[in-house]
């Protein structure tokens, strides 16, 4: 339930030529529980006037969309509303305009708004009233162009001025610089690449400056990846992800020393880089180990996604040489090989594991056993598991469940794409029950709700491109929900849906 104050709040903004009037006299402490106001129903007019005069150095979306003692609706996990994300950028460039304008003609009665701080918004989905990130990458990137040309247009008409009447040698002092830094997440690939370049290459002059702590980089080539990652600022930077751009060995050979310089970097995500290290020549060799000497650089790293690299058998060159264990390692769809496996369970990195993603792996034949041992030496601090489309049968996961159990931390399971049985579902619940903080699992359609043409054992794509029988499915969900029911954990969502795996983020857990 919201508090009177919101509720005030909500009418205040409601009736923008009021609040237009009343800004100047109402307490800074209102700003905050306003612009959540605003932001929450919408109101375009009284959100630019509050962006326009916020009195804080730090305007923060994280803080201010967050659940608080006013409102329970926490804004900041839900798709942006477009037209609130444009509203608010366009009132720090008017802010920005006025101040340099003001400056100029040194009437600035001083600058309040510092930093704007966009992180954390959320990119699910699409909708014609949301706004991606890549949507909010390039609205930002024109901003800074904007804003650009606008401080180009002060600056000449200001330095007519300074030269006084009739170009005299009478100089007035030069204005204070005034800037805004922003704190985004950026998304780019070809299509926006030019327009952020641009802005990123007048950063260090502009007045609206992108600081990027997420970078993610789809389908460019290595020139223009590193050229862009020359751009940002080496402290800001915690996460770079750079996929479907194709690099292999050699490409990355290239990237990964421009890495070094990202000193705070805790993630780094290749996956679909086009690894593979099943047929190395002699040079590929060296670019292997070059690779596993610059991943050795990166102090600070506590996640690492390589999904979709043929990586067998080499798991120890690739992670043994690093400095602090691994938090996050996710490995789907890396051909690994029982040895793989082996040394991962022994490593620095399996105690400190939190998340864990081995799905695409087979782990039905000889990599079960060291997935055991893996499991169990992991259990401690395991948040985070997924092992889809592992080929796991009712045998395996029976096998698999004395060292999941002990897993009592475990938050997430996701079993989607593995030929089990009804009974092997109603088993696992069972036995995971006592498991009080997972509250996810996403499971696969059990095979006896496929027709009878389900080839046997059926492989991954037959599990997703078969044809479910709707009706007993049905029956097999509502039993399961209702084991959850008698177990009193309605608090447990077990669901096919995979749409609710893409909200997980390692910097949550």
């Amino acid at each position: 339930m919201n508090s009177l104050v919101f509720l005030c709040a909500q009418k205040v903004v409601s009736h923008h030529a009021s609040l237009h009037g009343a800004l100047g006299f109402l307490p800074k402490e209102l700003y905050p529980v306003l612009f959540k106001a605003a932001f929450m129903d919408k109101r375009t007019l009284a959100l630019q006037d509050l962006v326009q005069t916020w009195p804080f150095p730090v305007l923060s979306f994280q803080k201010l969309l967050r659940k608080c003692q006013h409102c329970e609706r926490a804004l900041i996990r839900e798709r942006p509303n477009k037209l609130c994300i444009q509203t608010v950028i366009l009132g720090v460039v008017t802010y920005l305009i006025k101040m340099l304008e003001d400056r100029h003609r040194s009437k600035s009665k001083g600058q309040r708004l510092q930093i704007l701080d966009m992180t954390g918004l959320q990119d699910e989905g699409q909708g014609p009233e949301s706004m991606s990130l890549w949507s909010r990458t390039v609205t930002l990137a024109k901003a800074c162009l904007d804003i650009s040309k606008q401080q180009s247009k002060c600056m000449k008409r200001a330095s007519k001025r300074r030269k006084g009447p009739y170009h005299s040698s009478v100089a007035l002092p030069p204005p204070q610089p005034v800037s805004v830094d922003v704190w985004v997440d950026l998304f780019v690939n070809s299509t926006s690449y030019g327009v952020l370049k641009d802005a990123l290459q007048i950063n260090s002059s502009n007045a609206l400056r992108l600081r990027c702590r997420d970078f993610r980089a789809e389908e460019l080539s290595i020139a223009s990846t590193v050229g862009l990652l020359e751009f940002l600022d080496p402290t800001g930077v915690r996460q770079v992800d750079l996929r479907f751009n194709n690099l292999g060995l050699s490409g990355l050979r290239v990237v990964l020393p421009h890495l070094a310089k990202f000193t705070n970097l805790a993630s780094l995500k290749l996956p679909y880089s086009n690894i593979d290290v099943r047929r190395l020549t002699v040079g590929m060799e060296g670019s292997l180990q070059y690779f596993a000497t610059q991943l050795s650089r990166l102090a600070c790293l506590k996640e690492l996604n390589l999904g979709s690299s043929r990586l067998s058998g080499k798991l120890t060159q690739l992670l043994g040489d690093l400095q602090s264990p691994l938090e996050s390692l996710e490995l789907a769809f890396c051909y690994l090989l029982p040895n793989d496996l082996a040394y991962l369970s022994q490593s620095l990195h399996t105690p400190a594991l939190k998340k864990l993603d081995l799905s695409g792996n087979n782990l039905s034949d000889c990599l079960l056993q060291p997935f055991q041992g893996l499991l169990a030496e992991a259990s401690a601090t395991l948040l985070h598991l997924d092992i889809m489309e592992c080929r796991l049968m009712d045998t395996h996961l029976s096998s698999l469940l004395p060292a999941l159990c002990r897993c009592s931390r475990l938050r997430y399971l996701g079993v989607f794409g593995n030929p089990i049985s009804a009974k092997g579902l109603k088993n696992l619940l069972h036995r995971t029950v006592g498991l009080l903080d997972l509250k996810l699992v996403i499971y696969p359609y059990p095979v006896d709700c496929y027709g009878e043409d389900l080839p046997w054992p059926p492989t991954s794509s037959n599990l997703l491109n078969g044809s479910v029988d709707e009706e007993k499915f049905s029956r097999v969900n509502n039993e399961l929900q209702q084991m959850l029911l008698s177990a009193n954990r309605a608090d447990t969502i077990w669901t096919t849906n995979l749409c609710r795996h893409n909200s997980l983020d390692y910097f949550s857990l």
